[in-house]
């Protein structure tokens, strides 16, 4: 039980608006709640502490995954698991089995408990930016083991995991509104990304296009501020360098057009790459494995990587710096690595490894890049003056695609480079693939994992209100209605015209039967009115459920052109519960539209008697 005052309560709002002592009557706590509903710069302090938070979590994230690879792979300290050149040992075609073996109880803790582990685009789709701090513990927990020993996934996913919940559950705390819950756990997830890259726009502009769902001028400020925060807090920490790799040459004509169709064959590549993720994921079903012990096939699987091909392992952002720095000169040996890095990564991910695709989409990206390079010195010499540029054009078109995030690319390859005439082009070849994307397969690699889940998600706008509309909460229960198997005649003296449109007619056991249209039931010849009621009704097979949507009821309506259905328990035993009209479902539709766009478009913090 909560002994706090409610915040949304006319008479205190109206009290605090008619004192000037009021503060001093408050909790420190009740002050800052108030405060940062109120005010924007309060708000924007809020989300820097957040970024605070993303920082110190991205490094420890970050040193511990990396620490667990020095210890299992006896890597030195700045050496990278996926750029080792030697031989790892015969010990460490162990490790990813391990890996897998820990993984075992705590899937099985997780499927004990019920819990269906949620992410910051399902949460601020959802659930209005509500996001379990322990479900990102564990889901932190996973990736670290899973990055730690080996597996091919990238650790972008316990980053925004923590971050968003750092955000989350400040926000909770600050008994903050739906609106700025979400917007406080994209600050957190967008601030651990750009702590991740030392890129604060990149950072800021993955929690404009993937948790947050849109971009708003409100909401710049505080993400600016969590993504700026992080990165200094996690580059003082981490010592982060970034990519040293000299000048680049400037994008004429003929390297333009290369890359447009560089960026055609990176969406190619993408669908490919997230089909092939969930094909495993069949094959792993077909084969009747359990799911609990999936991670286990995985890592024995991912021993024959430790011995033959080590640079598939982890992340792969070792292996990224080094093909940048110096790309292989083989065409065929590229294509060996692409094919071994998509099969190593559907592998991980397909037998229960945590982790996501942000970084290995890079490393596969720039290795189509280089191969694409390659084939073009073959068919067209020097219409791409640097291998380097097509490298970073393969990794944005692809990490666009598979994120779902063009604009966030463009600003990580502008922040990585400092080329502002690579990025404006970066930005070309980031529109394309994602049109195609967009176009002939519908999905990121987020949204994708929801489809085949059943969600129907396609970004993180909040459709949370719109999906809890639903018949149950819109339903009229207060409804008169008629006995079947009454003649007309007796109906007509029961119903008087105009005081209905139309009637809902039950049997006996309350039953549904069909509705009674009055028009059609006033308009019948004077012989038909001794005849049974039944005979007339309308709309036999046709009644809402009260769990249907919104969505699904109005579909339901066009299709019977009804100007009203009635609601019953299930179409088993079709027990009435009330009736819905069209137009009352259509209203309240629309209301639950226009705040999903004013959550969208930011909200107006002025006090209510100043605006």
């Amino acid at each position: 039980m909560s002994f706090l005052p409610d915040l949304n309560s006319p008479v205190l709002r109206s009290t605090l608006r008619t004192t000037n002592a009021w503060m001093h009557l408050l909790s420190p706590v009740l002050r800052l709640r108030l405060l940062v509903r109120r005010s924007e710069i309060w708000l924007v302090a809020i989300a820097s502490m957040i970024g605070v938070a993303a920082g110190l979590a991205q490094a420890a994230i970050s040193s511990a995954a990396h620490g667990l690879q020095q210890l299992l792979f006896g890597l030195s300290g700045d050496e990278r698991l996926s750029a080792v050149s030697g031989s790892l040992g015969e010990l460490a075609l162990f490790v990813p089995l391990v890996g897998g073996a820990i993984l075992v109880p705590i899937a099985w803790l997780v499927k004990r408990n019920g819990r269906r582990l949620v992410d910051p685009i399902e949460a601020n789709a959802l659930h209005g930016g509500h996001l379990s701090f322990y479900d990102s513990l564990i889901i932190t927990l996973q990736t670290v083991v899973s990055n730690g020993f080996g597996a091919s996934v990238g650790l972008e996913a316990a980053y925004a995991q923590m971050g968003g919940a750092f955000g989350s559950k400040l926000s909770a705390f600050l008994h903050a509104r739906r609106s700025d819950m979400r917007l406080l756990l994209g600050c957190g997830a967008g601030a651990a990304i750009a702590a991740a890259f030392q890129a604060p726009l990149a950072g800021a502009f993955y929690a404009f296009e993937l948790v947050i769902g849109t971009y708003s001028i409100a909401a710049l400020a505080p993400v600016m501020a969590a993504s700026i925060a992080a990165t200094f807090v996690s580059g003082w920490l981490t010592d982060y360098h970034g990519n040293q790799l000299g000048a680049l040459p400037q994008i004429d004509v003929n390297t333009f057009a290369a890359l447009m169709g560089l960026a055609v064959v990176t969406a190619l590549f993408s669908v490919a790459l997230m089909l092939l993720v969930s094909e495993t994921e069949k094959l792993f079903t077909r084969l009747r494995i359990p799911a609990l012990v999936r991670p286990l096939v995985g890592g024995a699987v991912l021993a024959i990587a430790v011995a033959f091909t080590p640079f598939v392992l982890s992340s792969g952002h070792g292996a990224l710096q080094a093909v940048l720095e110096e790309p292989p000169a083989s065409l065929w040996l590229l294509v060996f690595m692409i094919g071994a890095k998509m099969v190593a990564s559907a592998v991980s991910l397909g037998s229960g490894f945590r982790g996501g695709l942000f970084f290995a989409s890079l490393f596969v990206g720039a290795l189509i890049g280089l191969a694409y390079f390659h084939v073009l010195e073959i068919v067209a010499p020097g219409m791409v003056a640097d291998g380097r540029v097509a490298a970073f054009a393969g990794m944005t078109g692809l990490a666009a695609a598979v994120v779902g995030g063009p604009l966030t690319m463009v600003f990580l390859t502008l922040e990585d480079t400092g080329s502002l005439s690579l990025a404006i082009t970066m930005l070309a070849v980031a529109a394309v693939s994602s049109v195609l994307i967009r176009q002939f397969f519908g999905y990121s690699f987020a949204t994708w994992r929801f489809h085949q889940r059943g969600e129907t998600i396609r970004s993180a706008h909040d459709i949370g209100l719109i999906r809890s509309l639903t018949v149950g909460r819109m339903m009229r229960r207060d409804i008169r209605t008629a006995r079947s198997g009454i003649t007309v005649r007796t109906f007509q003296r029961d119903f008087p015209l105009g005081a209905s449109k139309q009637v809902v007619v039950v049997d006996d056991a309350g039953a549904y039967v069909g509705m009674a249209l009055m028009p059609e039931i006033y308009a019948l010849d004077a012989e038909m009115l001794d005849r049974p009621l039944d005979e007339f009704l309308a709309l036999k097979d046709a009644a809402l459920t009260p769990e249907m949507s919104a969505r699904q009821a109005a579909q339901l309506f066009e299709d019977r052109s009804s100007d009203a259905l009635a609601v019953v328990t299930d179409r088993s035993s079709n027990q009435v519960l009330g009736m819905l009209s069209e137009s009352y479902l259509l209203r309240r539709y629309a209301e639950e539209l226009d705040k999903v766009r004013m959550d969208m478009s930011g909200v107006d913090r002025r006090p209510p008697g100043r605006r």
